[in-house]
């Protein structure tokens, strides 16, 4: 229900046995994504958005983004389960791409992933364009009357990433974040220019698995405390045994969390 798990880590583990395990997963899970998109569309043909609409009137909207190999539509239908009053769930679909990781086969992913090991190369060009669709999303739901502090956006694992990555290192207000199971990519950038950094005030929650064997916990500790460092304001939740997916006490927090400063 709350998405399909990840097939690799941009973040490796220090040993080789970990990262060879790791490599294994990558590819039999990316079999198993290719084998469910051979053939499907090109990434400039996105299918629109899996949209749950709030019970009662759309005051705030949170734009959620999938891991890869996944669509929208299984954390839609999460988030259906909240049952919000008054935000609108906007879950956009990645665009089928190759991924070099699981030798060029194609699949839903919002950009390349190159490598399992921290030193690999990181895929800018894909990732900026990642953020690109999310920043249209926003602009959307502000066309729609919905004002940018209450616009909420977030994802999981490799979607979690763009959503980090856009709301830190784009000069574009936003009202917060929710991040499950993810880092901050091209955070050595962030690091280094210390004027580049938005959002410097906007809730966030960050969500890991103790478990996680694909992006491992303490990257995301790591990346939570960098974050930190020039935002006060992030809730670090942290779920014993629970491996690269979700679970229902983090929807929960998820729904906590985004009704604490959206109303319901």
């Amino acid at each position: 229900m709350y998405g399909f798990p990840l097939t690799w880590s941009d973040f490796a583990t220090r040993t080789r046995f970990s990262a060879f395990l790791q490599f294994l997963l990558a590819v039999i899970a990316g079999l198993v994504a290719a084998r469910r998109y051979m053939g499907a569309s090109s990434s400039q043909d996105m299918n629109p958005p899996a949209v749950v609409q709030p019970l009662k009137e759309h005051t705030a909207s949170f734009i959620f983004l999938h891991g890869l190999g996944d669509t929208g539509h299984g954390w839609a239908q999460g988030l259906r389960t909240l049952k919000f009053q008054n935000i609108k769930c906007v879950c956009p679909h990645a665009p089928i791409k190759p991924v070099t990781l699981n030798a060029g086969m194609r699949m839903p992913s919002w950009f390349d992933i190159h490598g399992l090991d921290s030193g690999s190369p990181q895929d800018e060009e894909g990732i900026k364009e990642a953020s690109h669709t999310l920043q249209a999303l926003v602009e959307s739901e502000v066309k729609a009357g919905i004002a940018r502090n209450r616009i909420f956006i977030g994802g999981f694992s490799q979607g979690g990433a763009v959503a980090l990555y856009t709301a830190f290192a784009v000069n574009k207000p936003i009202g917060g974040v929710v991040a499950l199971s993810t880092w901050l990519p091209l955070h050595k950038k962030l690091m280094t220019d210390k004027e580049s950094k938005y959002n410097k005030t906007v809730p966030i929650l960050q969500c890991h698995g103790t478990h996680d064997p694909l992006v491992r916990f303490s990257w995301g500790q790591e990346t939570s405390q960098f974050i930190s460092s020039f935002n006060p304001n992030l809730q670090f939740k942290s779920y014993d045994g629970m491996m690269h997916s979700s679970c229902p006490e983090e929807m929960q927090e998820v729904k906590t969390f985004l009704e604490k400063h959206l109303g319901s």
